[in-house]
Order: structure tokens, then C-alpha cells, then sequence
């Protein structure tokens, strides 16, 4: 684990990082670089998933970064704040700093990678769940190049208001992949508190308006899931679509 500053406010970020087996051995090989949210919870879900079919010779080797809350903060405040793309009014908690946040990827967090490790600068894919998710949204829907793919789990697209569906599209310049989930049951009448897999639809639509020849979508409802349960299954098969090695 590391710790990096973002310039612009000072927040201290903690940084995990796991290298594949293959990377000591490999001294010419350069790896694609996996960017989590969410590291508490999404970095053990992540690293430990891709651990055996990357050893067994089934996915890419890959290296992991997942960037954590601000150091200090309650995980929750950090989050909302961070990983938010507008101001909305009716929340208490300060929201609304995706921009600052997508640049502090740009401009620290990316840069030490690709200085510290052999990781591409063309092979990068964003993982987010949840607010997690809406963020990447935010990043594919304004700045779609900084990474060559995206796995979008249960976005939560209702935050104020939907706004993130009238956010302006910028076409992306480079071949974008996009896998978007949610789970079956993330609906009221499950006990959900937003209708997430409407909200998914909605974001698949969004996102098929901007798509061009070179983007290529995979939406999928995750059978029997809640929002608490979806993304283990979001992440290992959205990393499976982009970096599994298929046996004939």
C-alpha cells in the first residue's frame, strides 16, 4: 500500500497494489492495469477472484491498483463526495467532486504507476460498483479515452435526479469497451431503496448514443442478485469478457 496526494486539495489517498506472478520473471513484459474504486471492499473481491484463473492460465495477467478513500476520512463522506458528478441540493453531505477526482487519476495516480511499474498507458480498464459506477459513467460520458475499458456494476444512476443521463457526450477516439451490470433484484419490489435495474436501462441507452463503430457494449442483469450481492459476480465476468483466455 502507498499513499498519494491529491495537489489540488491535499487529501491523502491510500493506494493498494497487487502485481501478478509472472511480473518478476517477466522483465520485458509490459501488463494492463486494472483501476478499482471502492479499495476496502473491492480490491480483496478483485484480487483474490483473478488470482487463480490468472495463475491457471485462463485470463491475462494484470496488474491491480485500487485507490481508496481520503486517508483520515469516514469512507462513506469520501465517497459521496468523490465519486459524485453534481451538486445536489438535497444531500447534507458534500458531493459533486468527480471531475477533481477523474483528474487526480489522470494526473497522480496513473502517472506513478506508469513510472513505478511496466504498465501500459493503452490497456487500462475502470472498475466501479455503485457510486462507484456512476463515477465511471461520469469518466466514460466526459473523458472516454483515459481508459480502454470500463465495468460499470449497479450504477446509481438516480443520484440527483438522473443527472448524470443529461451530462454531455464526448465520442471517444480510441476502441472503448463497455460492461454494464446490475443485479435482477435491485428493484423495490425487492426491498430496494431505487430501482437500479431501470436505472441501468436507462444508462445502456445513454451509453448507446454515444457509442460508435469502435465502442462495444455488453449489458447484463446478474440472475438472483441484489445491489449487496451483484458485484463479485459483475467484476469476475466483466474481467473475464475483457481479459479471459478462451480454450478450444
Amino acid at each position: 500500500m502507498i499513499e498519494l496526494e491529491e495537489k489540488s486539495s491535499g487529501r491523502i489517498y491510500p493506494v493498494f497494489i497487487q502485481l501478478p506472478a509472472s511480473y518478476a520473471a517477466n522483465t520485458d513484459q509490459t501488463y494492463p492495469i486494472i483501476y478499482l474504486t471502492d479499495a476496502h471492499y473491492s480490491f480483496p473481491i478483485v484480487s483474490g477472484a483473478m488470482r487463480f484463473p490468472m495463475n491457471s492460465g485462463l485470463m491475462q495477467h494484470v496488474i491491480i491498483v485500487a485507490v481508496s478513500y481520503e486517508k483520515g476520512s469516514a469512507g462513506a463522506s469520501s465517497r459521496i463526495r468523490d465519486y459524485t458528478p453534481t451538486s445536489a441540493k438535497a444531500w447534507k453531505q458534500q458531493t459533486g467532486n468527480a471531475k477533481a477526482h477523474m483528474a487526480f487519476l489522470r494526473e497522480t495516480v496513473m502517472p506513478f504507476i506508469e513510472s513505478q511499474y511496466r504498465a501500459s498507458k493503452t490497456d487500462r480498464t475502470f472498475v466501479g460498483n455503485s457510486l462507484g459506477g456512476l463515477f465511471g459513467a461520469y469518466i466514460l460520458f466526459t473523458e472516454p479515452d483515459l481508459f480502454s475499458s470500463y465495468i460499470l456494476g449497479s450504477p446509481s444512476v438516480w443520484f440527483d435526479d438522473n443527472a448524470i443521463l443529461n451530462i454531455p457526450l464526448t465520442k471517444a477516439k480510441t476502441k472503448i469497451k463497455v460492461y454494464l451490470s446490475v443485479g435482477e433484484y435491485e428493484t423495490p419490489a425487492f426491498g430496494e431503496g431505487q430501482d437500479m435495474v431501470a436505472g441501468a436501462m436507462q444508462l445502456r441507452d445513454r451509453i448507446t448514443a454515444l457509442s460508435n463503430a469502435e465502442m462495444e457494449l455488453n449489458f447484463v442483469v446478474v440472475a438472483g442478485a441484489s445491489h449487496a450481492t451483484a458485484f463479485p459476480t459483475t467484476a469476475i465476468q466483466g474481467l473475464d469478457w475483457l481479459y479471459g483466455i478462451k480454450r478450444k
